[in-house]
């Protein structure tokens, strides 16, 4: 399956959100990396920008950041990559294990496994809509709830799919 049906899927299909627990591990980090990938471009773009509005106010700070782009651009890159990848997987793994929680409650089954690569893609929406948020002006404290509601709704409605557990009574 390629990385736009993923994509597009993790948006507004819940229940082939729940089927992607069958992906390979592999797939799921690759769409997370290029996710990833994306944030990292926006969010240097906007430090960029972000830099350049703000040094235009003190004259020897931008006579100094001149100087210095050509390594303060990358190292600020690569930062901004390995935080965003620790930020994601960590909001996933603790979303995964709600979610795994949740599962038990709602009597479905389901490993650990399953459920992070659920929620892999049930925080697509989230993070796009923070993003849109932060661009808004909105605080963080509105963003943080906003985006962790929406991403418990969403994982809630594909753990609705999952497999029912079975209770013979023989």
């Amino acid at each position: 399956m390629s990385f736009t049906k993923l994509f597009f899927a993790s948006l507004y299909e819940p229940k082939k959100m729940a089927a992607f627990r069958l992906l390979s591990i592999g797939k799921v980090i690759q769409y997370i990396f290029i996710f990833i990938s994306l944030i990292t471009i926006f969010s240097f773009i906007q430090f960029v920008f972000g830099i350049n509005n703000q040094s235009s106010s003190i004259v020897g700070l931008i006579e100094y950041i001149e100087g210095m782009a050509w390594i303060l651009y990358p190292f600020a890159f690569i930062l901004q990559f390995v935080m965003s990848t620790l930020f994601v997987f960590s909001r996933i793994s603790i979303l995964a294990l709600v979610g795994f929680y949740l599962l038990k409650l709602i009597k479905r089954r389901g490993d650990y496994r399953h459920v992070w690569r659920t929620a892999a893609f049930a925080y697509t929406v989230p993070t796009i809509l923070s993003f849109v948020l932060l661009f808004l002006g909105m605080g963080d404290t509105i963003i943080f709830l906003v985006t962790h509601s929406i991403s418990f709704i969403y994982l809630y409605l594909a753990l609705t799919y999952y497999p029912a557990k079975n209770h013979n009574l023989s």
